[in-house]
């Protein structure tokens, strides 16, 4: 995490120097300057409001704008927050989006908004970067994504076209992962054990003779949620049911956020 905020910071400043105000809009983003808005305009002029595939095909560490709706926030901190929004046709991960605490409460959950920023990839996690603004589309009504069933899509080519969407796994059996002291245990806290209560939890799971690791991002969902504590009951050999956001990172990492034993 340490390298991707020091890449952030440093994409956050040429965001500054270059980033597009989004077409048709008159009004700035609810964080941002006309100082800095005025900058973007100058540099880089206009971006329409892109569709999903059009933000698709959109080169990486290039200004994009979007219009899609609020699902689950991760954090906020120092005036940045990181969220998982999604529309009718795609969805989309922002990461330290600038946002005022008082802002950051009015993101509830099916919340329509408008995102200007910087497409980019971290670690195959294609994302908006540090820095983007947006504003809250009033009047608007909400839209709240269903998980679809992506379970027969592990191990191929199709399945990162869901990537950062909310979606749910059947049928996957836990499988051992293995301690500092080489114990087979049902989970980690951190990726490699060095975490305590309260850190991400790692686990194994396994499809069609296929494992896969997912994750339980304590930021999103941590110690006190019913995911956490499902995940730290649970045991090699469970078959379980998850649903969480295809993140990705490496390959497949979903942020799990549901979980009911099959």
């Amino acid at each position: 995490m340490t390298m991707k905020k020091f890449f952030a910071v440093v994409l956050a400043l040429t965001m500054v120097l270059a980033l597009a105000a989004c077409g048709g809009k008159t009004e700035p983003a609810s964080t941002q300057t006309d100082a800095v808005e005025t900058t973007a305009a100058e540099d880089a002029g206009k971006v329409s409001v892109m569709t999903h595939d059009e933000y698709v095909a959109a080169d990486l560490d290039t200004a994009v704008c979007v219009e899609t709706y609020v699902q689950a926030k991760q954090s906020w901190w120092e005036d940045k927050a990181t969220v998982y929004c999604q529309g009718p046709d795609g969805a989309y991960f922002v990461y330290n989006m600038t946002c005022s605490e008082e802002d950051y409460a009015k993101l509830t959950q099916g919340t329509k908004i408008q995102i200007q920023g910087y497409k980019t990839e971290w670690s195959g996690e294609v994302e908006i970067a540090e820095g983007a603004t947006f504003t809250i589309l009033e009047g608007e009504e909400p839209y709240i994504a269903e998980p679809i069933d992506v379970t027969e899509l592990l191990g191929t080519d199709e399945l990162i076209d869901h990537q950062n969407e909310l979606v749910k796994f059947t049928g996957m059996t836990v499988e051992a992962k293995k301690d500092a002291d080489g114990n087979d245990v049902a989970f980690l806290y951190k990726w490699d054990g060095s975490g305590a209560e309260g850190d991400d939890l790692y686990f194994d799971v396994s499809y069609n003779g296929q494992t896969y690791t997912f994750t339980v991002e304590s930021y999103l969902t941590g110690l006190g949620t019913n995911v956490y504590d499902q995940v730290r009951e649970m045991k090699i050999g469970d078959t379980v049911d998850l649903e969480g956001f295809l993140y990705w990172y490496e390959g497949v990492n979903p942020h799990i956020t549901a979980m009911l034993l099959g």
